[in-house]
């Protein structure tokens, strides 16, 4: 395997030459410091993998991404950063990197990182899932009907399917009629479930 490393801090790549040294599976490392010492090694040594800093002094390495998509070259991308700020996250998703690093990670971490993005998969940092969890989570409350939203609030403060259908004069068997559709859009399997998924709803101002 070949690594291409880009980054404008001369130690930064030499640590992470370092991480690789005793990694049977990397045959050769490249560096580069900026977009076009990194589209340059791209076109010239073809790596399979290429650790990119997310800011390469006053360029952006999302442009190194975008350019190399664009000539269709077969490398895989991981952004090692220590950005964990969640518009940089989304930038990098649209673009197409397969892995997002914080500079904060263990080694290991950036090892484990590059074998898995090396066998097809995307690796991104436990501190920035939290970003695509939210994400999913405010996708599927949009499939909601408003009817629906208003019962999981009701579900979220406790209420009986009775009380619930008081409420909000509807009849109890159309509250589960409802609920039952809540569950199936959430993907969560009881109404405990539900009410737990309202108060974070809330919590989070949805």
């Amino acid at each position: 395997m070949k690594v291409l490393i880009v980054d404008d801090h001369p130690l930064v790549r030499k640590g992470i030459v370092s991480v690789f040294a005793f990694e049977r599976e990397v045959e050769e490392i490249y560096e580069a410091s900026n977009v076009e010492e990194g589209l340059n090694k791209l076109a010239n040594y073809s790596p399979e993998i290429a650790i990119i800093d997310l800011q390469l002094g006053r360029e952006n390495g999302l442009n190194i991404v975008v350019e190399s998509k664009q000539r269709k070259l077969e490398t895989k991308f991981i952004i090692l950063t220590s950005s964990s700020k969640k518009e940089d996250f989304i930038k990098a998703q649209q673009v197409g990197v397969d892995g997002y690093i914080l500079k904060e990670a263990f080694a290991e971490d950036i090892i484990y990182a590059v074998h898995v993005v090396a066998r097809g998969k995307k690796f991104f940092d436990s501190s920035i899932l939290q970003y695509k969890t939210n994400d999913i989570k405010n996708n599927h409350l949009q499939s909601l009907t408003l009817r629906e939203r208003d019962v999981l609030i009701e579900l979220g403060k406790g209420l009986s399917n009775v009380q619930i259908a008081k409420k909000l004069y509807i009849s109890e068997n159309t509250v589960k009629k409802h609920i039952s559709s809540i569950l199936s859009k959430l993907g969560l399997r009881h109404r405990t479930e539900a009410a737990l998924y309202a108060n974070n709803m809330m919590n989070m101002g949805a």
